[in-house]
């Protein structure tokens, strides 16, 4: 790697693009290019022309440029659009085996409903319904009437742990209260 310059090599190379002689290099890398390192009898104006009338100091520049290119590539191999070196393409995943598959919804063992016998439901028969204010609510004595908004005779509601599953009539057996199913609800109604 020889082509390469030495940092001493670039301080040169940007003094002349500067326009400072060999001894002007007290201004460093980064010297204001009117100032001390200026060369001798240069106007401020003349100090910051275009670098264009200096063209050795652009050649060396563009040399440079150019070698630390070319060994920047040398370093690293060319790669094509996916960063993989010319003429290896991508290799296709393949999947495992992974033996039998699982059984479907048709294969699957049937889950016995005796299972669910024990299973405790809370059902509630429902009358009908009324909107009170906090004020009728704390008038409400012994003996009060509150009025629902079913008719006498109109279907109750049958309720299964919260959701309305049928309507049925409410009937007296033995001076005790009971509900004839009267309609099932789907599960679309």
């Amino acid at each position: 790697m020889s082509d390469l310059l030495s940092p001493e090599e670039i301080e040169a190379l940007m003094q002349a693009a500067r326009g400072e002689g060999a001894g002007g290099a007290s201004a460093g890398l980064f010297g204001p290019p009117g100032g001390a390192a200026s060369p001798a009898g240069a106007s401020p104006r003349q100090a910051h022309q275009p670098a264009s009338r200096n063209t050795s100091a652009e050649q060396s520049l563009r040399q440079a440029e150019q070698q630390l290119a070319a060994a920047l590539s040398e370093d690293l191999p060319p790669r094509n659009m996916r960063g993989l070196p010319p003429g290896e393409a991508p290799a296709p995943f393949e999947f495992e085996e992974f033996g039998t598959p699982f059984p479907t919804r048709a294969a699957a063992p049937v889950f016995p409903l005796d299972a669910l016998q024990d299973v405790e439901l809370d059902i509630r028969i429902e009358l009908g319904r009324t909107e009170l204010l906090i004020d009728e609510v704390m008038q409400l004595r012994e003996g009060a009437v509150v009025p629902l908004d079913k008719l006498a005779g109109d279907p109750v509601d049958i309720l299964v742990n919260g959701k309305l599953l049928a309507r049925g009539e409410v009937l007296v057996l033995n001076d005790n209260f009971c509900v004839r199913i009267a309609e099932i609800l789907t599960q679309d109604g």
